[in-house]
């Protein structure tokens, strides 16, 4: 078997139950920009019926490719770097998943530094007694937060997993609050209880949204699925784990955004009046997962470069910078475009590692084998895959330059998945015969 020689082996007593499993997903789950797409599914004009509905087959769709990646996993013992290796080749894996590893963490570290930089400056306006932040003030107080969070990942912080175990039951007990004060406040039930949006982006944009919001984390389900007991166990914590938390966090979000009008969620909690206690969860949730993108994304940089790992705090430097400099020019504004991106460029990629496993091998672990360098059926499967995500589920819409390659049909991760499948089973079988 091919993965005689990775060094990757999970012994009987390392192996978690499905509930400890389960824990993780719904822990990442409860995080702030579950609560802002749940924001931009209400402002895509969706009603109730099409949110709750996205929300289910969005989740539902990254848990299929979650637990066919999750169960391979589980046989092999592998990390999805080694297992792409499989359908990309050594080299192919780790250029292909650290180039996109990067673009993902750099990303979402601008946009939750902007939204931590959102909910501070909303902070001192309050306090100030102006109505909302300024511009100026918003991007001040990004870098500001950006360069802190970025110092933490750098040097270190050991009292960052004590903020954690703070920031996830605060922020919880925001949302509760959030939905409570969505009710009390400018009547927000009849407001809610009105709700009937004439126009709707539809099922589709709704679906692609919600793929985006864990794409990256079906992807890299391997690496905790590996340590599940059976197969059955990879099923249980992938749904169970995903789809609750999910719909609550999402649900939240779009409760409070109809009551408000807007999806940012630090303006939608100080105009909900949420007291001082709330933004600061919100601030330490955001730092406890950020520190956690900045040194992803370092990571992902130093193996495109090359670099050691002795490397790690210059590369993740050069990334939070990235992300800290992407915050003060307005990457929340293009929030919705970067989730676009996301759910084109990730799904496909787990279209080719499914294909390789499950059709190739045939689901056997003795008969998966690591190829060496790039491997070109993975490579061009994959690239066609995205490229078709990209242009059937309107991601090049989001760029000005490209909007005249968006030709829209079905759900446009669906397509890639379903591509980067087909084709890379189609030319490995050609190659053969």
């Amino acid at each position: 078997m091919g993965q005689k020689n990775t060094g990757f082996e999970i012994r009987a007593d390392q192996r978690q139950s499905w509930q400890s499993i389960a824990l993780v997903w719904a822990g990442g789950m409860i995080c702030v920009p579950c609560l802002m797409i749940g924001g931009v599914l209400v402002g895509g004009g969706l009603s109730f019926a099409q949110i709750v509905l996205s929300i289910l087959l969005g989740y539902g769709m990254i848990c299929a490719y979650m637990i066919f990646i999750g169960m391979q996993a589980c046989d092999t013992g592998l990390p999805v770097s080694v297992m792409a290796s499989g359908a990309l080749g050594e080299k192919g894996a780790r250029y292909i998943i650290s180039t996109i590893l990067a673009i993902a963490c750099v990303g979402w570290f601008g946009i939750q530094s902007a939204v931590c930089g959102s909910a501070f400056a909303s902070m001192g306006a309050t306090m100030l007694g102006h109505e909302a932040a300024s511009a100026t003030a918003v991007a001040i107080c990004s870098i500001v937060w950006g360069t802190i969070m970025l110092v933490t990942a750098c040097v270190g912080f050991k009292g960052l997993k004590w903020l954690n175990y703070i920031a996830v039951p605060a922020l919880v007990v925001v949302c509760l609050y959030g939905i409570i004060a969505s009710m009390v406040k400018n009547d927000g039930g009849a407001v809610i209880a009105a709700y009937n949006p004439q126009v709707s982006s539809g099922l589709v944009f709704g679906m692609s949204m919600v793929v985006a919001s864990f794409a990256l984390g079906g992807l890299i389900s391997a690496d905790y699925c590996r340590f599940a007991r059976s197969r059955g166990d990879v099923v249980k914590s992938s749904i169970l784990g995903v789809i609750p938390a999910g719909l609550f966090m999402l649900l939240t979000g779009g409760v409070m955004s109809i009551v408000t009008g807007q999806y940012d969620i630090s303006a939608i909690l100080a105009s909900l009046g949420v007291p001082f206690f709330g933004l600061i969860a919100l601030v330490l949730a955001t730092w406890t997962t950020n520190v956690t993108n900045a040194y992803s994304g370092g990571l992902a940089l130093s193996n495109l470069l090359g670099f050691d790992e002795s490397k790690f705090k210059l590369t993740t430097a050069i990334a939070g910078a990235v992300g800290t400099l992407l915050a003060a020019f307005g990457v929340l504004g293009k929030f919705q475009a970067f989730l676009s991106l996301m759910s084109a460029v990730l799904p496909p990629l787990a279209g080719v590692i499914i294909a390789n496993y499950w059709i190739v091998s045939k689901g056997k672990k003795e008969l998966f084998q690591i190829q060496e360098g790039v491997y070109a059926p993975g490579l061009i499967a994959y690239l066609v895959g995205a490229f078709v995500a990209c242009l059937t589920g309107g991601t090049f819409a989001s760029f000005p330059g490209l909007a005249w390659l968006n030709v829209p049909f079905f759900v446009g991760p669906v397509n890639g998945i379903i591509v980067s499948l087909v084709l890379y089973t189609v030319i490995v079988k050609a190659a053969k015969k």
